[in-house]
Parts: structure tokens; C-alpha cells; sequence
């Protein structure tokens, strides 16, 4: 009986190699999946054309010593989007806060909760 540790290091074919790394592929940038790739040639590394940019930029300010090596640079407008993303966290926090003080049933706390979830979720997305 093989153990689940040894089957991870079994030799995989290249179809199933294939398969494996196209369901893991996320934008080196922005971290987001890459669109399914069919055919030959090099794998994407980036969603976009504007995150290949931002790639670029980074590396060749960290190239010019304008910037420490773990900078993260970002557009006004990602920013601004950032910013967004994280008041709702610290709104839907809130309201969770509120709702506790103010002795709220379960259900009432599991929604706001998933609430809260789901913004902490998509505020993660730095990019």
C-alpha cells in the first residue's frame, strides 16, 4: 500500500503536469488566475499588460536603489481601491461590534460575520 506522502513525489505524466500547473497559475503581479492556456510556448506570467508594467517598474526602481527590496508599488487609483476595501472591513467590524453590544441573536451575528468575511476576503486582493 503506497502512502499519500510517496504519491506526491511519483513520477506524473505530462498531460496531468500540465493540468496541474494551468489550475495553479496566478498572475506573478497581482495574484489572480490566468486565463486557461491551450497550445505551445512560453506559460503567462501576468494577467494584464498593466501588470507586466507594474512588474517593470518595480524591478527597474529596485534596480536604481529607489526603493527597498520589499516596496509594493501601487497606482493612485489601487490605492484608492485598497483604502475602499479597507474601510469596509473596519465597517463590517463595527457593525459586528455593535450588533455584540447590543446582544444580537446568532443569526444576526453569523450574517454580519460572513459579512465581515467576505469584505476581510476581498481586501486581500492587494492588487
Amino acid at each position: 500500500m503506497a502512502s499519500p506522502v510517496m504519491d506526491a513525489f511519483a513520477p506524473v505524466g505530462r498531460a496531468a503536469r500540465a493540468a496541474r500547473t494551468a489550475a495553479d497559475s496566478r498572475c506573478t503581479w497581482c495574484g489572480r488566475r490566468l486565463p486557461d492556456q491551450d497550445g505551445v510556448g512560453r506559460r503567462r506570467r501576468y494577467c494584464a499588460q498593466s501588470c507586466r508594467q507594474r512588474a517593470y517598474e518595480n524591478r527597474h526602481a529596485l534596480n536604481r536603489g529607489q526603493l527597498p527590496a520589499d516596496a509594493v508599488v501601487l497606482s493612485a487609483e489601487e490605492f484608492r481601491d485598497l483604502a475602499d476595501r479597507l474601510f469596509q472591513v473596519r465597517c463590517a467590524a463595527e457593525d459586528v461590534a455593535t450588533a455584540v453590544d447590543e446582544g444580537a441573536g446568532s443569526a444576526e451575528l453569523r450574517g454580519l460575520l460572513d459579512q465581515l468575511l467576505a469584505a476581510s476576503r476581498d481586501a486581500e486582493q492587494i492588487r
